[in-house]
């Protein structure tokens, strides 16, 4: 796995439907050497914390094999590295092979896997178009967020190293799954649910979900 483009950028305000929106989804790619820290890289900042930011949200990073499918999908637009909004730029690491609480090292910088990115209007600000949310969400191709373990450097180009795998073996695509169309695994439920690493939201939402299945 590769870090292929590290992209950064800070809070900028833009007129969207006759309202002023302030966003830190606009990234570009940045050369060199940045450091990670604990809520965000050198350089990037994120508009609205309670939404985008936080430990368990420091780090977006989105697969460069998946714009392939947004070319065929949105013909003729631009999608240069960063479009949706991501910091990390990455190749060969997808959602249905990363698993929640999987860690990993980049650089001298440790991160773990946290959760899904689950796309909000920002997402229809920064494209100019609405039903990409829908568009995003059935896609099932949302990137993966990461806390970071351990602050360090890292830049375009470094390896994404694997150096523990979460036992409890709830992928990415597993948290999509139970939020989209399969409700009632209450097997791969339960297993969420014990994983340390995904956030207390969405541990409250599956407990939630799995007390409606066992009513039904």
């Amino acid at each position: 796995m590769k870090l292929l483009s590290l992209n950064v950028g800070l809070p900028r305000q833009m007129n969207f439907q006759n309202e002023l929106v302030t966003t830190g989804i606009f990234k570009e790619p940045v050369s060199g050497r940045v450091r990670l820290r604990k809520l965000n890289l050198d350089g990037d900042k994120q508009a609205d914390l309670i939404v985008h930011g936080g430990a368990d949200k420091a780090i977006y990073a989105y697969p460069e094999e998946h714009y392939n499918y947004w070319k065929k999908e949105l013909p003729g637009m631009s999608l240069p590295w960063g479009m949706f909004g991501e910091n990390f730029t990455t190749q060969g690491m997808f959602e249905e092979t990363v698993n929640v609480g999987d860690q990993f090292q980049v650089g001298t910088a440790k991160v773990v896997a946290t959760q899904p990115r689950m796309p909000c209007y920002k997402l229809g600000v920064k494209f100019g178009r609405m039903d990409i949310i829908k568009k995003f969400l059935a896609s099932g191709l949302t990137g993966v967020y990461f806390k970071v373990m351990k602050e360090g450097d890292l830049e375009q180009g470094d390896e994404i190293k694997l150096i523990k795998k979460d036992q409890n073996k709830v992928t990415i695509k597993d948290i999509v799954r139970l939020y989209t169309v399969n409700k009632d695994d209450l097997q791969t439920i339960e297993r969420a649910i014990k994983v340390k690493d995904l956030p207390n939201g969405w541990k409250f939402h599956f407990i939630e979900q799995l007390k409606l299945a066992r009513k039904k």
